[in-house]
């Protein structure tokens, strides 16, 4: 069983209760004040929470799983993910979700991340981990800066937004910088 445990947060595998939570927030929540951060320009379509469970168990290499929930104080409040970009050159692309909005701009994001990006790069032999956002998303951007990612590309006025153009942003961090930082 994984559990990473940090001040605020604990990263686990999600169990089916929290697969179900986690769906209600994604799919059925009336809010849905995630999804104006998350990715708003990718249309998603819903998926039956059988096909949504199954999707949980995914692992990115054996033993590694592709997706951890987050826990603040028992209750399932979002989770982190990852997915291959190319296998070849043992790159990851990560991501992060908080749901609940109660647990936004306290540093439950930074620390979630954090420990996920530390998770994988003991537990792998990963090269590189990056994420992708729209400049809009200021609050993930400044999560990725902080745990050492760089921007490295910029692509301008990719993803529209409520009708306005925004840039696609790329951040990526390599294991090296990653070793130098733990020093």
């Amino acid at each position: 069983m994984i559990n990473i445990a940090g001040d605020k947060v604990l990263l686990m595998k999600a169990s089916d209760r929290d697969v179900h939570e986690l769906y209600f927030w994604k799919f059925e929540e009336k809010k849905q004040e995630a999804k104006k951060w998350n990715a708003p320009y990718i249309p998603e379509e819903k998926v039956s929470k059988e096909k949504y469970l199954e999707s949980w168990r995914e692992e990115v290499l054996p033993g590694v799983p592709s997706s951890l929930v987050i826990k603040c104080n028992n209750k399932v409040v979002g989770y982190v993910s990852c997915y291959w970009v190319d296998r070849n050159t043992n790159w990851l692309e990560t991501g992060i979700v908080i749901y609940d909005s109660d647990y936004w701009n306290g540093g439950y994001g930074t620390e979630s991340y954090q420990l996920w990006i530390n998770y994988l790069f003991t537990n792998t032999h990963l090269h590189r981990i990056g994420m992708s956002s729209w400049s809009g998303n200021k609050r993930m951007l400044a999560v990725a800066n902080k745990i050492g990612m760089k921007e490295e590309a910029r692509i301008r006025e990719a993803r529209i937004v409520n009708g306005e153009y925004y840039d696609a942003i790329k951040m990526g961090i390599l294991r090296s910088e990653w070793l130098a930082s733990q020093r």
